[in-house]
């Protein structure tokens, strides 16, 4: 069974950092729910630092979302590994999200409403 999915307007600022650079920073940012895991909040390309990304060969699936292509973090201090994911053909319920990009948050990569 396919768990509910929202995806509404993400309220306020997102700031995305990394290795403590700031990546981005949108008002325009959507927050996508899935069943009963944590919101993710996915960010408009153009509200994102692109230079600092890049295109990895790695692919994720979800059943609710399709598939996913990954982007590593290049930061001066660091590349982060496939922490960037994008939907760039969602399923239906989560169409909204289409192109946008979303960041794992882990050491080093913070996701933050300001």
């Amino acid at each position: 069974m396919l768990k509910h999915i929202a995806v509404r307007p993400a309220g306020g600022t997102w700031v995305i950092r990394a290795g403590g650079a700031v990546l981005g920073e949108s008002s325009r940012a959507l927050e996508l729910t899935e069943g009963d895991k944590p919101f993710v909040i996915f960010f408009p390309r153009e509200d994102v630092a692109m230079a600092f990304l890049e295109p990895s060969p790695y692919r994720s699936s979800s059943a609710a979302l399709g598939e996913a292509e990954h982007y590593h973090i290049a930061s001066k201090s660091r590349t982060y590994e496939n922490a960037v994911f994008c939907y760039t053909k969602p399923k239906p319920d989560a169409a909204e999200i289409g192109g946008y990009l979303a960041f794992d948050v882990q050491d080093g990569v913070a996701v933050e409403q300001v």
